[in-house]
Formats: structure tokens, sequence, C-alpha cells
């Protein structure tokens, strides 16, 4: 057993995830190609003024892997992107890894049933599985804005901030009002001489209720294993019941949620009118719910502007919007999300027959459990279609898909097998099911508009039930759901 060799693309936490587990059960010729100059994904690569996890960390650190580099109940970005160096560390992982090697295509050899990878440099690698982890925030979107690369000042997006321009004494515009813009916008608005932010659309917020970690707290956990597992296990309990609620369509539940929202707007925001101006007129949860308790409070700074008109250009000075008003500004900050709905990899994937990936998920990219695709044998996807959360950790979802990625290719090594494809009926008959359950919930409201659907409304993003129905969906591998193949040069012999 473990003779497969695989090919683990991107060193995020998806990344060393899998390389850990492929090598914790036998499989030693394990090599992680990585675009970067180090580990980290997501969290190397946003390092904006208050970029943090939205996720309390006793649930969003592997279960396998606690730490107590943390000082926050949410923790910041930049010690989780040490807990990935840590990770890497701790479980001998930099001898596997390939750094500054971008993975340019992987194309599919049916007749040696292996995966031919070529990196930007040129090089090739043959794999008989890879694992692709290369997440779903990682393609930085601005939007086409009349006069947009006319600014004479910095322009940057918050995902690849420039740390070279000084925010202090400036005037500064934030277009954007969603995750990244709550964060950053309190720490901008600090040292500003003036912050404008660009909302297009209000977001519902709920309470962080973030506070430190204590001391005493860090030595329970050092001394008392099975006492912080209990307090992991009741904080991933509430996720997964309560906070669903807001998803699913459950009067109870959503009203509960929106009182929340509505409690801390109402405490944090006096004025009336700008209340209104950060009031949804949508269900709660339809959108990403946004975690936060400093973002109200920034914006009653004297220094800071919310402006809710559309913006119709970009000048040299700043920003034009659609009232005839001129925002002049020294820098602008775009933190308008990522690409999401389209799912075109960097990398160009070809699959069986000469399929190609991107084509094959033009209208919509769909997986069986998220994890496998039809047409594309030996290939498992870490964060792949509908695999999303709205009201848990996504780590709980990796470790699941590493699970069943390992048990997958121990069952192919255990039947002398060379590939193994999930069959199309298979694959249909799985999304038929999901998108049966995801039109039962706040995502499928025809009045909501967001990245977790495509614009004709089939949700791609999310998936559609309690985590634990996942690790439960994935918790076997169903053969007969698969095709298995041997070698033809192996078979010709």
């Amino acid at each position: 057993m473990g003779k497969t060799s695989v090919a683990v693309i991107g060193a995020g936490l998806g990344g060393l995830c899998a390389a850990i587990k492929l090598k914790e059960a036998g499989f030693n010729n394990v090599t992680i190609l990585e675009k970067a100059a180090k580990v980290g994904g997501t969290w190397r690569d946003n390092s904006y003024p208050g970029c943090a996890c939205d996720t309390p960390v006793a649930m969003y650190q592997f279960s396998f892997a606690p730490s107590l580099g943390w000082s926050h109940l949410f923790p910041r970005a930049g010690e989780v992107q040490a807990y990935s160096e840590f990770l890497a560390d701790t479980f001998n992982l930099r001898p596997n890894l390939k750094l500054g090697a971008e993975t340019t295509s992987a194309v599919w050899d049916e007749a040696k049933s292996v995966w031919r990878l070529t990196t930007k440099s040129g090089e090739t690698i043959e794999a008989d599985a890879i694992v692709p982890a290369l997440g779903q925030l990682n393609r930085p979107t601005i939007p086409e804005i009349k006069g947009r690369d006319s600014f004479k000042g910095p322009a940057f997006h918050s995902a690849r901030w420039d740390h070279s321009v000084d925010l202090a004494g400036k005037r500064v515009g934030v277009i954007g009002s969603a995750a990244s813009a709550v964060q950053l916008i309190p720490e901008v608005a600090k040292v500003a001489k003036h912050l404008t932010v660009f909302q297009r659309t209000p977001n519902w917020v709920i309470p962080r209720l973030d506070r430190p970690i204590t001391e005493e707290e860090k030595a329970l956990m050092m001394t008392a294993s099975e006492i912080a597992q209990m307090g992991r296990d009741v904080i991933y309990a509430n996720a997964d019941h309560l906070f669903w609620q807001a998803f699913s369509w459950t009067k109870e539940g959503r009203d509960a949620y929106t009182r929340i929202a509505l409690n801390q707007l109402e405490e944090q925001v006096p004025d009336a009118e700008l209340r209104k101006k950060l009031t949804p007129d949508y269900p709660i949860g339809c959108k990403r719910i946004l975690i936060t308790d400093d973002f109200y409070p920034a914006l009653m700074r004297p220094n800071v502007s919310l402006v809710t008109e559309h913006i119709e250009g970009i000048t040299p000075e700043g920003v034009k919007t659609g009232d005839g008003a001129m925002h002049d500004l020294d820098v602008i900050v775009y933190a308008t999300g990522f690409e999401t709905t389209g799912w075109h990899w960097s990398m160009d994937v070809i699959g069986r027959g000469g399929k190609r990936l991107n084509d094959v998920w033009h209208e919509a990219p769909e997986a069986y459990l998220g994890i496998t695709t039809a047409g594309f044998p030996n290939m498992f996807m870490l964060y792949g279609p509908n695999t999303n959360l709205g009201h848990n950790t996504i780590t709980f979802m990796i470790e699941r898909q590493v699970e069943y990625a390992v048990k997958a290719l121990q069952a192919l090594e255990a039947r002398g097998a060379a590939s193994m494809d999930v069959t199309q009926t298979a694959q249909d008959r799985f999304n038929r099911e999901l998108q049966a359950n995801l039109a039962k919930t706040t995502w499928a409201d025809p009045g909501c508009h967001s990245w977790y659907k495509t614009a004709d409304g089939r949700i791609t993003q999310n998936w559609g039930s309690h985590t634990r129905d996942y690790a439960r969906a994935t918790a076997n591998i169903a053969l007969e759901d698969y095709t298995l193949g041997q070698r033809e040069t192996v078979a010709a012999q």
C-alpha cells in the first residue's frame, strides 16, 4: 500500500491537510506544488489591516493539530499564516514542498493512467492522482468602472494590499462594504484624514463578540485536552444547528437572526438616516452574513462618510457618483471580492477525451460530493463546487474531503486498479438531490443576488445542509458510483 504518487496543487490549509493525511496513511510519494514563495494560501495573500478569520479559532484550526499560538477567539490573519508554517514544520512537509512552482496545466494520460503536470517554468511532473487545493477566494476582481485607470494616486485590491502606501493623513476611498471591507474600514479610519466608503448594497451584520484568549484558557487547553475538545464540540454544534436556522426556510430562525442584526445596528448607529442606508432589503442569510463588532462604530467617526449613490466613474482626482458629487481622493482601495462563479482555475485541466474542465464547467460547475467530477479520473478536489459554508467552518469540510480522498486511493490500491472515475449518472443523481435541498434555503430566494449562485440562479457554491450530513455522505466510498480502470500499457503486456 501507499505506492500511488500524488500531486497536491496548492499549499494553503487545504493542501497542507491533504499532504499530512496522505503521508500519515502511508502515501510517501507526495509532492506539493505551490506557486508562491511560501505556504499559506489566502492567509498569505490577504494582509490588509484588520484581516482576520470570522470563524472561532476553536473550530478553524484542524482537529488533529491544535495550537496555542492564538491571541483572540477569532484568529488574526498573521496568526493563521503562522499556523500554516507551523503545520509545514510540525508534520515535516518541507521535503515535499516545491515552492515557486505554479502549475499551468494538468493533462490526463489515458494509456498510462497518470496526470502529467506542467509548471510555469516548464518542468513536467507525473502523478497517479492529483489533489487540487486551489481554494475559491484567490482571484481578486475589480469592477469595470469608467475611467478606472485614470486615477493618479495609488489604487489596489484589498487582497493585494500595497504596504508601501502610507494611509496616514490621506483621503482614502474604499469601494465595497462586504467581508474584507468591514474588517479594514475600522483600521483605515483610525489613520486616514478622511475615509469615504462607497456601498452598493448593505449587508446583514451580527456581533463577533471577540476577545483575547486568557493565559488561564491556554493553560487549560494544554493540560485538559478533553475539556478543550468539549468546548470545540459545543461551538461546532451551535454553528451546525442554531446558525443554520438563518439559512433554512424556517421563519423562527430567520426572525431570530434578523433581530440580532437589527439590535446591533440600532445600538451602534443612533442616526436614523444612516441606519436606513445600512439596512438590507433582502432576507438574512441569502448573502454572506458579516460578523464584526467595530464596522458600525467606524462609520460613526467624524472623518468617515458612507456614500450609497452609484459610482458613475473614476477621474484622476477621485470618484464621481451618480448624484454629480465629486469625491476627491488620494488612495483607492477596492474591497470588491473575488471571482467565484466562473470557477476558472489558473491551470488548464484536461481529462478524458481531451475535455477541458473550464469548458465542462462553463455554465455551472458541479461535482460529486464536491470532490470528484466525471471525466477527470483520480482527481480529488478540496473546497470544490457546493462545499462552501455560511454557518460553520470550512476546515471541517476539508478534513472530510481529505479523508475521502485517502480512502478512495486506498480502495484503488486494494483492488489493483489504476484509475477511478465517478460516473455521470452518480454525479447527476447527487446534484439533483443537492439542488433540491438548496431550493429550500434562503440562498434560493429569486430576489437575492450573490456570489453563491450563477446568473440564472443555480447555487454552485454552498452545501445544502448541516455539515454533519456532509460527514455522513463522505464517510464511505461507494465504489458502485465509480468506474475502475487499468493502465492500458500494463494490460497490453
